[in-house]
């Protein structure tokens, strides 16, 4: 892994300065590393980004998220069993009725990277719709869950649920809170979203 060279301020390699119209027309196109991709991108589409090399981190930036939105009294929505044992130092007040909730937590299946979205099935949100859960998300996943794109997701999710194939897959891919909402993402499920990225490779 890289690191994420681009967000943590690491020096580029002289290489990666050459813009591809100023490459020669034999050397290849620069790809850059899909942790990279991803971040550039989930950025870009609005995604609040906290990278943890540890459980300790995670802890502590899901712990800081909560205090600064004010949650940590608030009931939150949450479908993955898994979660609660991960994050049971916490004593989340769970619901899974979405007009109590504040905000929604949950895993995601793949981080895609070349458009820097998230790629979910009913294994997280049942057979909700995104525009029926909360404004809010809190996503955690982690390094090895990074794919190209979603032909690579939707292989993973087949490959990793042979006897029963989940339901209900789609997207999060618009990250802005909903003021921020403008034409490019009219019609979309556009979310106020916190990826929690824990280091696993």
């Amino acid at each position: 892994m890289s690191l994420f060279r681009k967000i943590f301020g690491l020096k580029s390699t002289p290489e990666d300065n050459i813009k591809s119209e100023q490459r020669g027309k034999y050397m290849p196109e620069i790809t850059l590393p899909v942790d990279e991709q991803f971040t550039i991108n989930f950025k870009a589409n609005g995604g609040k980004f906290l990278y943890c090399e540890n459980m300790q981190e995670v802890q502590s930036s899901l712990k800081s998220i909560l205090l600064e939105n004010n949650w940590e009294n608030d009931k939150v929505l949450m479908f993955d069993a898994r979660l609660e044992d991960l994050f049971k130092g916490f004593h989340l007040e769970k619901t899974k009725r979405i007009s109590e909730s504040s905000f929604f937590f949950s895993t995601c299946e793949y981080l895609i990277s070349d458009d820097g979205s998230l790629l979910i099935s009913s294994n997280q949100i049942a057979e909700k719709k995104l525009k029926e859960l909360p404004d809010n998300f809190v996503i955690y996943a982690t390094t090895s869950q990074f794919v190209q794109n979603i032909g690579e997701g939707l292989r993973g999710i087949k490959g990793k649920n042979k006897d029963k194939i989940p339901t209900n897959i789609t997207t999060i891919k618009h990250f802005k809170t909903i003021e921020d909402k403008d034409f490019l993402t009219y019609g979309s499920s556009s979310k106020n979203l916190y990826l929690l990225l824990l280091e696993d490779l």
